[in-house]
């Protein structure tokens, strides 16, 4: 922890702070990096939001709005030798991250395994947490700062959102981020967020894809050919894991010219993060965490078999299976 002092007194000798985001950033990374800027004024520093993309989800721009956020998209920003970047929720090299070319990155803050960190002065990497915002919060909590109740909300919403209330990847320190928070935010808001996450236009998407989706031994996959935001794909995706029937789902869209794909998993032999990689590897990146993760797939667009590639996740989940299950024989 004492690693949060050395880099706010790294920040303290830059002309401008950007606080970056991953590209089309999430609730968690929203919450997170307006934690963050709000802690850095505290010492002093003043910071800008930055993302790559675009925010066009109803509940993120009402969150954007709530708190007066005002974050900039990478190229209206100024970028200059007397600048910083501090990445929060994702890092360079993760190829979901834009980057500048003259400010210098002296930081990463992510709850994301990544290995892309040579050269980074400081880091904290914390990939068994379940929302980047419940690291902001131990930052609050060590450096003995009052957390006000605009970042309270803020960084509850991204909890909430990142772990589905609890439910998904948390450790003790993200229960502990939840009943701390909790007496400090607008838990109405919140609650606003966290429940209205939908919008009336997602409906066509829910009925294409609930009548192409094929599932086959608790796995669900569909292909969204006319398209369809990372944001709503994962979703969907939280929809069709709470089937029954299914443990795994993978979710994909043709979006100019580019696969994007969302995946769900509650079978402990199938880690999402591992497969996206696994299946994109030579085609496009992915990552995330073991029960959630996303991708992209490059250059691909209208030649894209989607019949094709479902058959190599079926493939790739049964080897899976079948190295578990010799695993736990030889033990």
């Amino acid at each position: 922890m004492n690693n949060i002092i050395d880099l706010i007194e790294c920040a303290k000798n830059y002309r401008k702070i950007y606080i970056q985001t991953h590209n089309f950033p999430d609730h968690d990374a929203l919450g997170a990096a307006f934690g963050f800027q709000n802690l850095l004024f505290k010492f002093g520093i003043d910071s800008q939001i930055i993302y790559g993309g675009d925010i066009t989800r109803a509940s993120l721009i009402n969150m954007v709005n709530k708190f007066d956020m005002r974050p900039l998209e990478i190229s209206e920003v100024e970028d200059s030798e007397d600048e910083a970047i501090i990445m929060i929720d994702g890092c360079r090299g993760n190829k979901n991250m834009k980057n500048l070319l003259k400010a210098r990155l002296i930081g990463v803050i992510d709850h994301h395994d990544t290995s892309h960190i040579e050269g980074i002065p400081h880091i904290d990497i914390r990939p068994d947490y379940g929302s980047c915002s419940t690291i902001i919060f131990t930052y609050f909590e060590f450096l003995g700062v009052e957390i006000s109740k605009d970042v309270a909300t803020a960084l509850m919403i991204g909890l909430c959102v990142d772990t589905a209330i609890l439910m998904r990847n948390i450790v003790e320190n993200d229960v502990r981020a939840y009943f701390n928070l909790f007496s400090k935010a607008d838990n109405v808001f919140v609650q606003c967020m966290v429940r209205n996450y939908i919008e009336t236009k997602d409906l066509v998407y829910y009925k294409y894809a609930i009548e192409n989706v094929i599932i086959e031994n608790e796995i669900a996959f569909c292909y969204l050919k006319n398209g369809c935001s990372q944001n709503l794909l994962g979703i969907m995706a939280d929809f069709f894991l709470a089937l029954e029937e299914v443990t795994f789902v993978m979710l994909c869209a043709c979006n100019e010219g580019k696969i994007a794909f969302s995946l769900r998993s509650e079978n402990e032999e199938w880690n999402a993060a591992n497969i996206i990689q696994t299946l994109l590897n030579g085609r496009g990146f992915g990552g995330g965490h073991h029960n959630m993760a996303g991708g992209i797939m490059i250059n691909c667009g209208d030649n894209f078999d989607e019949r094709a590639f479902f058959l190599e996740l079926k493939s790739l989940l049964i080897s899976s299976s079948t190295c578990a299950a010799e695993a736990c024989h030889e033990r």
